[in-house]
């Protein structure tokens, strides 16, 4: 089984790039992704508990490996909400299947948006990891829009090794990521 494409693009380009530009001294020092963590909140999961199970299903096509039903960690009688309530869905993609993700983002998903202009650079958090959000789950080519009864947005984290937004600012841009202009 051969590779993703993304991954080979990293290590035969992104990499001697970043060894270029960033003076470093060993090939284990050039940032990495390490994991994509998605995450989807449902707010209206407190009415209706079929909600979690959709959002699971839909975030499991997207991802290709299973989700799971995120629970609450506080009760908050405001939003009827108790603790250890389903209200949501996670999935952490690692590897092969974390390459072959952001190749469908940048390639497919990410051009589908409405009125694009790029991502923001400014989703880094100080330590170099990078957070995108997503209004629409219909941008997925996975997701069928005839049978989305809801419409709703995911956060998408990208957990970088490197120390410094700058470095992970210019991994993403060489591995194709649409930053704005």
């Amino acid at each position: 089984m051969s590779n993703p494409r993304l991954k080979d693009k990293y290590i035969n380009e992104v990499v001697p790039a970043m060894m270029e530009k960033f003076k470093y001294k060993s090939v284990m020092q050039v940032p990495k992704i390490e994991k994509i963590y998605i995450n989807k909140g449902i707010g209206a999961a407190t009415a209706d508990k079929k909600l979690v199970d959709i959002g699971v299903d839909e975030l499991t096509l997207i991802a290709g490996q299973k989700a799971v039903p995120t629970k609450a960690k506080k009760s908050v009688s405001n939003f009827k909400l108790r603790e250890g309530m389903p209200i949501g869905a996670r999935v952490t993609l690692r590897g092969d299947k974390m390459y072959e993700f952001i190749d469908r983002l940048v390639a497919v998903a990410l051009p589908r948006v409405r009125d694009f202009r790029g991502i923001n650079e400014k989703g880094f958090d100080g330590r170099g990891n990078y957070t995108l959000g997503v209004k629409e789950q219909i941008i997925f080519p996975e997701i069928s829009i005839d049978k989305v009864n809801r419409i709703s947005g995911m956060d998408i984290t990208f957990v970088i090794s490197s120390n410094s937004d700058e470095e992970s600012y210019e991994l993403l841009k060489a591995m194709g990521f649409p930053f704005k202009k």
